[in-house]
């Protein structure tokens, strides 16, 4: 598939400076933190509208899974780029001495939701009057900003086994979900819509689907880098405003589960709140890092007690890839 003409101008600017192959063809490999779907849209795009190939990358794309590590591929060399979770994730590398760096983020918010029943929280402070459903992970990461923050407590959280069921059978709880997926799962199997609460919109301000490599990529090759970030900002807008049907095949084919109306409603969910397209990434483009934004979360995550206040959290990041405000035209 040829460029499309809604980006060619920004295309025209990023071949100009990204294209490092010397007329020959690069093969990388990108490995995605879960299984396919609409959330990895941007990454399909350009794998299968020739963006990636326009500056001579040869990208295959490794889903993820509950039984694929696909970072741990990376640390070992298998695998040159992948998909991070948050900036949590980002400092736990730090803390380890795991020399990875995100170098840009497809999410400006994480979305990470909480979930109840209609009629019993209007407002994310609301949510401390229920018993919540948090699993481990969560637990150790979010929650512990949503103790410091706005006064959550332990007793109040039970395991969370992503299991909705007894949320469903007890309007006292409230549970912990995935912005496009278990509102969506509640509304077609239980036939009412939950009322759900984004922890980025409520002061959570890590930024998520980052896009991790080792440091020594970035330093001896900010070249492919730079055309493996680009391309992905390009496809980012792509597939939100454009045409994605080839990438939304692609995804189908990778993850049999997923259906063209899960796919909609992820589109949409997305584009309303905000998830790629908000804050600083309106003025900046798509896969802004900021280091302000970087520091507050930092700060946020110190005064919950989930991270070391002296840990060198500035190894965990780079913004020298992003905020030039490639492709920002495609979504005017």
């Amino acid at each position: 598939m040829k460029l499309k003409l809604t980006h060619l101008t920004a295309a025209a600017a990023f071949l100009a400076t990204a294209a490092f192959s010397g007329g020959h063809m690069t093969e990388v490999k990108f490995g995605s933190n879960w299984l396919a779907q609409a959330e990895h849209g941007g990454f399909y795009q350009s794998a299968v509208d020739g963006t990636y190939e326009a500056c001579g990358l040869k990208v295959s794309i490794l889903p993820g899974g509950p039984q694929v590590n696909n970072r741990a591929l990376l640390l070992a060399g298998k695998i040159d780029y992948h998909m991070g979770g948050d900036l949590l994730q980002a400092f736990n590398a730090v803390k380890e001495g795991i020399p990875i760096v995100a170098v840009a983020a497809s999410f400006q918010k994480h979305p990470q939701v909480i979930i109840a029943h209609p009629g019993e929280a209007e407002k994310f402070e609301d949510l401390k009057d229920l018993t919540l459903l948090i699993g481990d992970n969560g637990y150790q990461g979010f929650y512990q900003w949503m103790i410091a923050a706005y006064g959550f407590t332990p007793d109040q959280r039970q395991p969370y086994t992503f299991n909705p069921a007894p949320f469903l059978a007890d309007k006292g709880m409230a549970m912990q979900g995935y912005l496009s997926s278990e509102p969506y799962l509640i509304k077609k199997t239980a036939g009412f819509d939950p009322k759900v609460f984004l922890i980025a919109d409520a002061g959570y301000s890590t930024y998520a689907t980052t896009i991790e490599t080792m440091a020594q990529t970035v330093e001896t090759k900010p070249e492919q880098v730079k055309c493996f970030v680009e391309s992905s900002i390009l496809g980012w807008y792509n597939f939100l405003y454009g045409d994605n049907k080839a990438a939304r095949e692609l995804i189908k084919k990778d993850n049999p589960e997923m259906t063209d109306d899960k796919i909609d409603y992820a589109i949409l969910k997305m584009k309303e709140n905000g998830i790629v397209l908000s804050g600083d990434a309106e003025k900046f483009g798509i896969g802004v890092i900021t280091d302000a934004r970087v520091e507050d979360f930092f700060n946020k995550m110190v005064e919950a007690g989930a991270v070391d206040a002296g840990l060198d959290y500035k190894n965990a990041y780079t913004t020298q890839f992003v905020g030039k405000g490639l492709g920002k035209e495609i979504a005017n």
